[in-house]
């Protein structure tokens, strides 16, 4: 009788092995997506919307204008990529695990098909598996759109240019709140041009939503 040479199980395998339902049925890879870019949405969650927990300065304006950018990438299977945050103490000013407040609002409620990243930092790319989505997928250029202007779209969008993706920020589809420093009050108006300027300094380009879609040769 020959003997039998030993198997030995591939590291892709051990991968498999390790799979749960969600991985399954949400593979990192879209097999439709050949595109290179990928729209962001980042933090469109019912406490940032009038009657929330920490409303924003025109977040309905921000997410009609978000929504749009969905649609349109929709239409053209680009990869499409839900950030939602959740604040894992039982203290949280706004998005506690559980609430209303923390899911993603209905104007730009995500399909069963296309990812949702849960994220506990600001930066949208810590302790997630932001970027191995993005880079299994082949993207490169990123179309940022979302809350808040000053520290999770600031944070998201440092952070994806300096691991090398080319960024776009969809300004109009940004929304900010009023800040107060030193005793002097920051209007939310302030705050979002401020950011979305020292943006637009050295790591992205801004646009508007209708821009935007010109350039796509998108006419809604």
């Amino acid at each position: 009788m020959v003997d039998q040479p030993h198997l030995h199980r591939s590291a892709e395998i051990e991968d498999l092995a390790h799979l749960t339902q969600e991985d399954i049925n949400k593979p990192l890879v879209d097999n439709k997506q050949k595109s290179k870019q990928a729209l962001i949405i980042v933090d469109i969650q019912n406490d940032y919307f009038p009657g929330g927990k920490w409303t924003l300065n025109g977040m309905d304006a921000a997410a009609d204008n978000a929504a749009r950018l969905i649609s349109a990438a929709r239409s053209t299977d680009d990869l499409i990529v839900h950030v939602r945050h959740e604040f894992p103490t039982s203290d949280a000013p706004f998005f506690a695990q559980g609430s209303v407040g923390v899911q993603i609002h209905s104007k730009v409620q995500n399909r069963e098909d296309e990812h949702v990243i849960v994220k506990n930092h600001i930066n949208a790319f810590r302790d997630t598996k932001l970027k191995e989505i993005l880079d299994r997928n082949g993207i490169r250029n990123l179309i940022i759109c979302g809350a808040m202007s000053h520290m999770c779209i600031d944070a998201i969008t440092r952070a994806a240019h300096d691991f090398g993706y080319n960024c776009i920020v969809i300004h109009d589809a940004c929304a900010s709140r009023d800040l107060e420093f030193n005793g002097i009050r920051i209007p939310a108006e302030y705050v979002h041009a401020s950011f979305m300027a020292a943006l637009e300094f050295a790591y992205a380009k801004t646009i508007s939503t209708q821009e935007f879609l010109k350039q796509q040769k998108f006419q809604d």
